[in-house]
């Protein structure tokens, strides 16, 4: 295509067409929402671009000259087409739908994941969410979900990363085992008590540990890599547990053992991939869980 001989003016082919379908510049500007005299200008313009009379005018009504019959089919063709456009732009910004899939822990997918979806559900219903319950680390750049929520931040320059807070971490036990081993007051109280084992048993002695409490193998016999499954172990009486206390707060009869021991903290991060990040799908959900999750 010769793009030097493509030197047609929109704006002067909307306010023809306009003209020549309203019957009147006057009629033809309130239509576009314009002043009169610009309109006039346009169509003046137009006509000496193309070197032809388009109108005839008799009192206040404009008659299309046979040159201006001949144009007028091809501009209309021009208009339904740029109707078209906008129609399905405006299509495309306002649906938003397809699937999005997302990462996260099965604790933070079983407990708090469902409040976000509630939320999404309502606000748009044609996007399809797949939850991936993973304590494991999803491959964004092989495609296996589309936004992860991860305890650790990504090091490959094609994710995106936001770090939307810290959450805090405490010991909880149900009410049941506190009412049957006594409520501890100090940490050496610890010692001699069942603790659930999420995940791998000496990183979590270590951190425990760490925190001023004495454990060793010995305290942990009772444990699953599924932190749901730990959870439901402490609900159910079997141990002291650790947990995120925006979970602990939605579940009842557990207490939260030693109050004063300091928050075990670590971070939030929402990741995506480089190019998903301007899918408007994703950039929805995206912000949808940093806002309810922050």
């Amino acid at each position: 295509m010769n793009w030097n001989t493509v030197s047609f003016d929109w704006n002067q082919a909307r306010a023809f067409l306009a003209t020549a379908e309203e019957g009147s510049l006057s009629a033809a500007a309130r239509a576009l929402g314009q002043t009169q005299p610009t309109l006039g200008r346009q169509v003046a313009a137009l006509e000496a671009e193309l070197g032809v009379i388009l109108f005839e005018r008799i009192g206040r009504n404009f008659t299309l000259t046979p040159s201006g019959l001949e144009l007028l089919d091809h501009v209309r063709a021009m208009g339904e087409a740029a109707g078209r456009i906008s129609m399905t732009a405006s299509g495309q910004s306002q649906s938003i739908e397809g699937q999005v899939c997302i990462s996260a822990s099965d604790a933070m997918a079983a407990y708090l994941l469902p409040t976000v979806l509630k939320r999404l559900r309502e606000s748009a219903p044609k996007i399809e969410i797949e939850v991936v319950s993973s304590n494991a680390l999803s491959d964004l750049r092989r495609r296996e979900a589309d936004i992860a929520i991860r305890h650790v931040r990504p090091e490959q320059p094609d994710l995106i990363a936001k770090l939307i807070r810290e959450t805090n971490a405490y010991l909880y036990a149900s009410s049941a085992f506190l009412e049957t081993h006594g409520r501890p007051t100090t940490p050496e109280a610890l010692t001699d008590l069942d603790f659930i084992g999420f995940g791998q048993a000496d990183r979590l002695i270590a951190a425990l540990n760490g925190a001023g409490l004495t454990l060793t193998r010995r305290n942990f016999r009772v444990g699953s890599e599924s932190g749901v499954v730990g959870w439901e172990l402490v609900k159910h009486g079997l141990g002291i547990g650790i947990m995120a206390e925006e979970i602990a707060a939605l579940t009842p009869g557990i207490e939260r053992v030693l109050p004063d021991l300091p928050p075990f903290t670590f971070p939030i991060w929402l990741t995506t991939h480089r190019e998903l990040r301007s899918s408007r799908r994703i950039r929805v959900v995206f912000d949808l869980l940093q806002e309810v999750l922050g």
